[in-house]
Order: C-alpha cells, then sequence, then structure tokens
C-alpha cells in the first residue's frame, strides 16, 4: 500500500457525525495524493454551512497525520454538488422512495410511543431519560417529539436553543445528543429561550407526525420513541393510524387523579391495534434520608392502571416505579438528564432498570423480511 493509499483509507473511515457514516461511504472524498511528506485531501460536505464541518475538517486531518511518513496536511473543503447530494439521499434511503414512511410493520426497528391521560405527569422527563438509557446499553435510538403543542424533549435532552436539523435536499438530518437522534417542531421554531407557540389543529399535527417518520433520517434503528402528548386527541390518532404495530407505554403518578386518566390512552391505543407493554409509576415513594418514606403523590396508582389495562390475553405489568428526585427535576431544567449526571440517584437506577426492562421485552421477528443473503 502506498502512502497515498494510507492516507485515502484514514480519511475515509473518518465518520460524519451527523450521518454517522464513514466518509468514504458517503462519497465525500474525491482526492487523495502525497507530495513528500505532506498529504492533500479534498473532500466535500453535503450542504454550504454543515453544522459538523470544523468537526469533520479537524478529524479528517488528524487521520491524515496519522499515517506513518506525513507530517503535513492541507485539507480542500468543498461542497457536493446537486447531482452528489442526489445520489447520496438515495443511498441513504437504501432505494426507498422519498416520502416513504421507513417504520412500517415490516421494519425490524421497534416503535414505543410513551403516552399518559394528563400533562404534568413527567411522561417527556421518562421518555428522555429512557431514551439515552437505551442507547447507554448499546441500542440505535431515535427519538420524536409528537407533543407538538408542549414540546420539551429538545430542552431535556440538553440541544442548546437554536439548534436547527440540517437539511439535505429533501431530507432532515436531526441533532443527535448523547447518541439519540432527536426531532421537536421547536427545532423549527423561532429560537432563544421562548420559541414561538404552535396553534395547529388536526390535519397540520398530522402531517407534522407523518413528516417527521417519512422525511427524518434516523438511520438504522433500534429503538424509535415517541414523545406523546398527554390524552387521546389528534396526535394519539393519527399514530394508531400510522403505526398501528406500535407499541405504547403508560406513564402515570400514583394517585388516583392521574392514573384513573391514564387508562384511557392505553385503550384507545389498544382500539388502533397497537399494544401496551406495560405502565411506568413516577413521582412514586420516596425514600428521606432517615429512612422514613414520602409518598407525596399517594401510592397504587401504577398497579391500578396495569390491573386496568390487563386482559385475558395480555398482561400488562408495571415496569419501573420512579421515585420523586431532586436530581430528576433538577436534570430537566439544566438539560442533564439524571441517568447521565446521577447515574446512582434512585430515579436513574429506575430509568435504567426500565430500559433493561424493555430492551430484553423484544419484539416478535415472525412474518417480517430479514436482510440475510445466501452465498
Amino acid at each position: 500500500m502506498t502512502t497515498a493509499d494510507a492516507v485515502r483509507a484514514a480519511v475515509g473511515g473518518v465518520t460524519d457525525p451527523e450521518l454517522r457514516r464513514p466518509l468514504a461511504e458517503l462519497d465525500m472524498i474525491r482526492d487523495v495524493r502525497v507530495d513528500g511528506n505532506t498529504a492533500h485531501v479534498e473532500m466535500v460536505l453535503t450542504i454550504v454551512g454543515c453544522p459538523a464541518a470544523t468537526r469533520i475538517e479537524a478529524d479528517v486531518r488528524a487521520a491524515a497525520l496519522g499515517v506513518a511518513g506525513v507530517s503535513e496536511a492541507d485539507i480542500q473543503v468543498g461542497v457536493m454538488t446537486p447531482a452528489e447530494r442526489a445520489a447520496l439521499t438515495e443511498k441513504l434511503r437504501a432505494g426507498r422512495p422519498a416520502r416513504v414512511m421507513p417504520f412500517g410493520p415490516e421494519s425490524l426497528t421497534r416503535v414505543i410511543a410513551v403516552t399518559s391521560g394528563k400533562g404534568g405527569v413527567g411522561k417527556s422527563t421518562v421518555t428522555a431519560n429512557l431514551a439515552i438509557a437505551l442507547a447507554q446499553q448499546g441500542l440505535r435510538v431515535g427519538l420524536i417529539d409528537a407533543d407538538v403543542h408542549g414540546f420539551s424533549i429538545p430542552a431535556l435532552m440538553g440541544i442548546p436553543a437554536g439548534t436547527m436539523p440540517t437539511r439535505l435536499d429533501d431530507m432532515i438530518l436531526p441533532p443527535i445528543a448523547h447518541d439519540v437522534r432527536v426531532i421537536s417542531i421547536g427545532m423549527f421554531l423561532q429560537g432563544g429561550d421562548n420559541p414561538g407557540a404552535v396553534a395547529w389543529r388536526g390535519p397540520m399535527l398530522h402531517r407534522t407526525v407523518l413528516q417527521f417518520l417519512t422525511d427524518v433520517y434516523f438511520g438504522d434503528l433500534d429503538v424509535l420513541l415517541l414523545d406523546m402528548p398527554p390524552g387521546t386527541g389528534d396526535v394519539a390518532i393519527s399514530v394508531g393510524q400510522i403505526l398501528p404495530h406500535a407499541e405504547v407505554l403508560v406513564v402515570t403518578t400514583p394517585q388516583a387523579a392521574a392514573s384513573d386518566v391514564a387508562v384511557r390512552s392505553g385503550l384507545v391505543a389498544r382500539q388502533t391495534g397497537q399494544s401496551v407493554i406495560g405502565v411506568v409509576e413516577n413521582m412514586a415513594t420516596m425514600t428521606l434520608p432517615d429512612g422514613s418514606v414520602l409518598d407525596l403523590f399517594g401510592t397504587g396508582g401504577g398497579d391500578d392502571v396495569a390491573r386496568a389495562l390487563s386482559t385475558a390475553g395480555e398482561n400488562v405489568a408495571v415496569l419501573a416505579r420512579v421515585p420523586l428526585s431532586m436530581a430528576l427535576r433538577a436534570g430537566g431544567d439544566s438539560g442533564e438528564a439524571v441517568v447521565v449526571s446521577s447515574p446512582a440517584d434512585p430515579a436513574a437506577i429506575a430509568i435504567t432498570a426500565l430500559a433493561t426492562a424493555v430492551k430484553n421485552r423484544g419484539r416478535g421477528l415472525g412474518g417480517k423480511p430479514l436482510p440475510l443473503a445466501i452465498g
């Protein structure tokens, strides 16, 4: 192998931080040559103003300088032509036509909708931390903030205000936080600390959810989580129609005022063909420093929901009881997920155990085409 070949292999192996694929696979390396001890690399980015441009250039430079015999690196950065971008988007879709939803019943990706009967039960906080905990366990995870009117996922995931997804022709590349690909309507609204409110009705809500599912490039996922709006309104009905095979995780707090309503979200999901895989009781019993316990919101709500949603053919269990936690609350305010910032906190332990339970439950592959080749 010549030095130029070694440099090409090294820089081609650099991973694009948005697409999570090697630059060589994405056809982003145009030319490599070596003059003396200087490596000249000509590469192209997907679009003008690519947010990952600085990082990619630095990684390519470091890769070139890591080759024996190279002490200087000259990196020339350009932009893909429209034809090159079109070829790239076609490659990323793996032959799937544009605006065709990749998470249908035949998909190997598990789709889990996290629901609640009412707001204020910590559903979004649980969803964000669950997504990160699943990624920590080695799964490829995507997260859609389907709570269009009350979006909060970007802040909970620690994504800076004003962060915009990258547009690659008609494909949307979502920001990545804690190895989770995240999309939210909040990313498309006016930036700053107080982004604009959304005042949309049914058709616009349906279109938004559908666009998130079809136009956003999540890559090959093990799990796609949807943070659903509370209740049984338009988005719940749309998701039930678009993703009737999705699994549902119901979040409630222990008191009857929340648990009685939470049952309805599970019943509506089941009416559309979705299956309820479990219940999460949030804001559960908290153990105080002196060893005493605090049942601020009562007890038993999670069990009541699980019992009400269980049927002769489907037993629904409480998969986690997440105790009241100052660290969990503070992390939600600061964007520092408790499973990352305070993994020993009782709430973090409970959510990590929830991730393990969800991961181990798996999903049946019966009737699904598997990408196997016999040769």
